[in-house]
């Protein structure tokens, strides 16, 4: 009994529990282990990522850091030409000060003042004021749609009956004026620009460059070419018929002949300074039945409406005529 007393706790425990208690320390050692290591790894990376870049970082840094120099190039570009246009606008203003004697027309700031007030008054208005608003303008447009069908079918009309005659009326620009920016004094009372008065201005003027080509602008027969030094300068007239005359003046290069008979576009001369001229341009006159009449109701063949509201509002703004 008394070596039974000396056995150990150890020694009356089973071998097959002994190894599963040292199996789980170990495992339960080993995952501690590993978590350690995932946790130093996890550590080291996160040193490692804060003070150096990997190479798809320092792609991705390089090319941020371009990308930041061209903006900041684009920018100063950007300010450069702006301040240049500017400069550009106000030496164009000074030069309209100086050649007409009035303020250039800003179309876009005055049509979007325009609009804005509209919307205003309207945002101000109550539902029923709006419907009621809404009705009369439609009553107005139905018979306004009923007027003009009433005009349209009259004027086919009358374009059937002087279908020969069209190609007499004269219709288009006598120069290219797409943007239709040439056109730079129109008819009626102008400073004169060498009198410095108010004259009656019975044309219209082209600020085109020396070399332009000059169209007829109708059918018609050359009725004279005046090529001696008057005010008006080389120019050219043609009778159309049916009461219709047109007149180019202060004309560089002619190439129309008296006698001549030409068709609707066709190049009958070359822009120039000749005459009393302040500047190269082409001064165009529309005359009907011995009376000259406003050539700007003359471009239909050419222009829409909102063109043709385009040129009347740029007329309107030349305050001095060019001869």
């Amino acid at each position: 009994m008394g070596q039974d007393k000396n056995i150990s706790f150890k020694e009356m425990v089973p071998k097959e529990e002994r190894q599963r208690e040292k199996f789980k320390q170990k495992f339960w050692r080993g995952v501690v282990h590993l978590f350690v290591w995932i946790g130093i790894a996890v550590l080291y990376y996160i040193a490692f990522s804060f003070f150096f870049d990997t190479p798809l970082e320092y792609k991705m840094k390089h090319s941020t850091r371009k990308l930041e120099q061209q903006y900041d190039s684009l920018s100063a570009r950007y300010e450069m030409i702006e301040q240049v246009l500017y400069n550009v606008i106000d030496r164009d203003e000074q030069v309209f000060n100086a050649l007409f004697e009035s303020d250039p027309y800003n179309f876009d700031s005055e049509f979007e003042k325009k609009r804005w007030e509209n919307y205003e008054e309207l945002l101000n208005k109550s539902n029923k004021e709006l419907g009621t608003e809404f009705f009369e303008k439609l009553k107005q447009l139905e018979k306004q749609c009923s007027e003009h069908l009433y005009t349209v079918a009259t004027l086919e009309q009358t374009a059937d009956s002087l279908k020969q005659q069209i190609a007499n009326i004269p219709a288009i620009q006598p120069v290219i004026n797409k943007d239709l920016t040439l056109l730079t004094a129109s008819y009626g009372m102008r400073m004169h620009p060498f009198y410095k008065i108010l004259t009656a201005h019975q044309g219209v003027d082209y600020t085109v460059s020396e070399g332009s080509r000059v169209f007829a602008t109708a059918d018609g027969r050359v009725k004279d070419v005046l090529t001696k030094n008057t005010t008006s300068g080389k120019t050219v007239i043609i009778d159309h018929g049916n009461g219709y005359e047109t007149t180019y003046c202060h004309l560089g290069k002619i190439y129309a002949k008296r006698g001549e008979r030409v068709k609707r576009g066709d190049i009958i001369a070359q822009s120039g300074n000749s005459g009393l001229s302040l500047a190269p341009h082409l001064h165009y006159e529309i005359k009907h039945n011995g009376m000259r009449v406003d050539p700007i109701h003359y471009f239909f063949m050419e222009l829409n409406y909102e063109d043709y509201q385009k040129i009347i509002r740029i007329a309107q703004t030349g305050m001095q005529s060019f001869d």
